[in-house]
């Protein structure tokens, strides 16, 4: 690892806000009645496919003034006037376009919520999005009583939804809707939205083989806690064994799930309107820790919560694994350059960090073994290949499996041997039409003086996907 001890200063950047709770409090704010502030929101592509969503289905969103204190981290704030209940779409022939374009998030939460709704709906989106599948969570919509048209390929977007509001006694006995989260926690968390419009209490009840990113169902819960909805979590042993409801607020301690030993009960109620404010983003941190890590200066990134129940907080973990040497404090976290040394992680509740520990990887000792992410092909890009493709051509040797990669880093092999990524003369590099691949492989430039990625790369404006101020604030490191 190269280490260079001339420049010691430490450079300070301010995380950008959570692109999972913005989504979240937007929509509970639309769905309340009156009037709701929602500050520290994430300004991206993908928060502008929410809102647009939420007031073609009759809610009223005015920006807040700006203050001058999200300039840097792409932040901003809402005022909301809600619907008071129920999304309303079009009419026969007429549906509402919910152009969800590149946004999975938007796609798969709004979705659900708006099939508590009442009318007609087209849901669509980028040529990408019509590839991602959606089967599972309409399967369940159409259980409850919406109505589901597929335009193309079965199981995916485009989609028309016929919405007369959610019905959870179609369900089966005792209103239980059983619901996977092999392929995204999203599903889970969309109808976890939508429940409190519905006319009985709903419960939920995680199904398949296993529960991928659950932290992300957590932040949901906090959403609804925070909003005022009523629910409890019911919890066993085993299949045999009996449900235990937790004591409330005790399923923030929760680190994982299993199928068929967690349910959630949502109770009928109305969003409170009020005064929300989004938490920064532990993704979006990532970045800025793993070059505190590889790069020449310590990185120190303000305004993250050390108690938040995002997922993505995990990174600290796999960058002390990793050997790396972290300050943290209560929101803020400091990351200081450090040699590197491969590690075995399963990544199946923060996959999100996936293309950035695979870079991170490129530049350590030895190999890393990523698992338990096979459903990293089917978001914005094949984020197994896609990772490996681009790291080869820099060097390393990133062999796919089955549900990860390995990754053989390059650091200490001595012998006159490579020992870290090099991007060749002329050669450049795909982001994928991927914001996090696009921002994973920044760390790249790094270890080399005058190299600016976004020079390099195909597309670097992906980044507004997520983060449309990441080239500026990037630039503070090089």
């Amino acid at each position: 690892m190269l280490q260079n001890t001339e420049h010691t200063s430490v450079v300070t950047v301010t995380a950008p806000a959570s692109k999972s709770l913005s989504h979240r409090y937007l929509i509970g704010a639309a769905l309340a009645g009156g009037a709701s502030t929602v500050r520290h929101t994430l300004e991206s592509a993908d928060l502008e496919c929410t809102r647009t969503i939420l007031a073609g289905a009759g809610a009223r969103l005015e920006p807040l003034e700006a203050s001058g204190d999200g300039a840097d981290s792409g932040s901003g704030g809402w005022r909301v006037h809600g619907l008071g209940g129920a999304p309303r779409g079009g009419q026969e022939g007429r549906p509402l376009s919910c152009d969800v374009r590149e946004s999975g998030t938007t796609c798969r939460l709004l979705t659900a919520v708006l099939a508590a709704g009442e009318g007609l709906f087209r849901i669509h989106g980028a040529q990408r999005m019509h590839e991602r599948p959606i089967g599972e969570l309409t399967d369940a919509l159409t259980a409850l009583g919406a109505g589901v048209v597929f335009e193309g390929t079965p199981g995916c977007p485009p989609l028309l939804l016929q919405a007369h509001g959610l019905n959870p006694a179609l369900a089966g006995e005792g209103g239980v809707l059983r619901l996977g989260m092999d392929v995204s926690s999203q599903y889970f968390s969309g109808l976890l939205l939508a429940a409190p419009l519905c006319p009985a209490p709903l419960r939920l009840e995680l199904a398949g083989r296993k529960a991928v990113s659950w932290p992300y169902v957590g932040l949901t819960l906090q959403c609804l806690t925070d909003f005022g909805i009523s629910f409890s979590v019911e919890t066993r042993k085993n299949e045999e064994a009996p449900w235990q409801a937790l004591p409330e607020g005790a399923w923030r301690g929760l680190d994982e799930a299993r199928p068929s030993c967690l349910r959630v009960r949502v109770q009928p109620g109305a969003y409170r309107s009020g005064d929300y404010t989004v938490e920064g983003d532990w993704s979006g941190a990532s970045y800025f820790l793993a070059a505190g890590a590889l790069g020449r200066r310590p990185v120190r990134v303000e305004g993250l919560r050390a108690d938040s129940l995002q997922g993505d907080r995990a990174m600290l973990d796999i960058l002390r694994k990793m050997g790396a040497r972290l300050e943290v404090e209560t929101e803020a976290v400091t990351a200081y350059p450090s040699a590197l040394h491969g590690v075995a992680l399963d990544m199946g509740s923060c996959p999100d960090l996936v293309p950035t520990v695979a870079v991170l990887a490129a530049f350590a000792q030895g190999s890393t073994r990523i698992s338990n992410v096979a459903h990293l092909r089917v978001k914005e890009s094949d984020r197994i290949s896609a990772p490996a493709e681009e790291l080869a051509k820099t060097g390393v040797t990133v062999d796919q499996l089955s549900d990860g990669m390995l990754v053989s880093g390059l650091a200490g092999r001595g012998c006159g041997r490579q020992n870290a990524p090099r991007l060749p003369e002329g050669l450049n590099l795909c982001a994928h039409n991927d914001h996090r691949m696009a921002m994973s492989l920044a760390l790249l430039a790094l270890q080399e003086p005058g190299l600016r990625m976004e020079t390099r790369l195909d597309d670097p404006t992906v980044v507004r996907k997520s983060f449309p101020q990441f080239w500026n604030v990037w630039s503070r490191l090089q």
